[in-house]
């Protein structure tokens, strides 16, 4: 009989399950669930770009693409860069398509950490940062972020996570899970401790087009840091189409040939559909993120209110569409809070001990659902809060 735990790869078997899935699968089968969990848009991916993955079906484009993907997406994708964020990338040789953020992430990583490299992480954060780092035998160096910073991640900070094997460091923001973001000023200091280094900046945007009372600023629009800065982008949260799985990283010329011939062996192409579906968006896609950001700009305003009416401390989320209530006044864990809220009323929530250093005593809670669902979910939580 084989013994699977012997076969089985130590660095996997010994990686976490994440804690944001545990939450949503215990949450199936819950008739009357609520899910502030997951963080998925309540909205339908506009008509307009399924139609145009409709269209490419009914024309028959179903084969395989150029690995870095379409020359007109990647055509597109420099456009809007420079259309919304002021970013200059060339479509041919600083652009490479890939199966949604995620894959660009894990392939920087790959074409970057050498066995014993450090790379620096802002906690908390989104899970898969460590675990990837981990897999290639590098180390993640978690960096706790603070509330009364607005969670951002300081130049101090920076300065003394450095080490001679630091290869990278990663910029999150606008922040999953807790809603930071960092400013041009905030990235100018940083810049200023990584000049004159050889560290590499992963700098994760996916939450991009997601900021209330300010614009987006990439630490690549920062003078002299374009040449360090591997920018990972995607679709699934500015055009609310996550189950299409279609991303893109940016970055210099030699960085993004690695990546983009690692992902000729592992992936070969993008899926097509999603590609002509993603031109669309790009194209003519500007209108939707505005009126989806105004909606989540009301439901972010409306359940910070209802937290703190509560008597939860809220830091107020200047991004994305995640609230980090303090939960610490209950005297439970995040964990226990979780379950117990789950157990109790039928809604989901995630421990922000899940998200890395900072998070106990906080949890994440999603304001990508419906108005309708978030004052169900607050009513819920004033009996639960009460109970306790």
């Amino acid at each position: 009989m084989i013994d699977y735990e012997k076969i089985l790869c130590g660095r996997v078997r010994d990686i976490h399950p994440s804690g944001i899935r545990k939450y949503f699968d215990l949450l199936q089968g819950m008739e009357g669930g609520i899910s502030l969990g997951i963080g998925e848009p309540d909205f339908q991916t506009p008509w307009h770009i399924r139609d145009a993955g409709i269209y490419s079906l009914e024309k028959g484009f179903t084969k395989y693409t150029p690995n870095a993907g379409l020359s007109d997406l990647r055509g597109a994708i420099s456009a809007y860069l420079k259309r919304r964020f002021d970013l200059d990338y060339a479509p041919n040789g600083q652009i490479l398509v890939t199966v949604g953020g995620s894959e660009g992430l894990d392939l920087a990583f790959r074409c970057l950490l050498e066995p014993g490299d450090e790379v620096i992480v802002p906690a908390p954060s989104f899970v898969c940062y460590g675990p990837l780092v981990s897999m290639l035998h590098g180390t993640p160096v978690m960096v706790e972020t603070r509330a009364e910073d607005e969670f951002r991640l300081t130049a101090d900070q920076l300065r003394a996570a450095i080490t001679p094997r630091t290869r990278a460091v990663v910029l999150p923001f606008p922040n999953n899970p807790t809603g930071g973001v960092m400013g041009r000023e905030d990235l100018e200091a940083l810049a200023e401790v990584l000049r004159g280094t050889d560290i590499m900046v992963i700098s994760d945007e996916i939450y991009a087009e997601l900021t209330y009372g300010q614009r987006h600023v990439s630490m690549a629009n920062i003078p002299d840091m374009k040449e360090r800065v591997i920018v990972i982008n995607g679709f699934s949260k500015a055009y609310s189409m996550t189950g299409w799985r279609l991303g893109y990283a940016c970055g210099p010329k030699p960085v993004i040939a690695a990546m983009t011939k690692l992902h000729q062996y592992a992936i070969m192409s993008a899926p097509t559909t999603s590609q002509y579906a993603a031109i669309e968006a790009m194209n003519s896609g500007d209108g939707d993120i505005e009126a989806m950001r105004e909606e989540y700009d009301g439901r972010r305003r409306f359940l910070v209110d209802g937290f703190r009416k509560l008597g939860l401390d809220c830091f107020e989320p200047r991004g994305a569409f995640y609230t980090f209530p303090c939960i610490r006044s209950t005297g439970l864990t995040s964990e226990e809070f979780c379950d117990r809220f789950l157990a109790a009323e039928r809604v989901a929530v995630i421990p922000g001990s899940a998200f890395g250093p900072g998070g106990e005593g906080y949890v994440r809670a999603c304001y990508a659902a419906s108005m309708h669902d978030l004052a169900e979910a607050l009513a819920r939580l004033e009996r639960f809060l009460k109970s306790i």
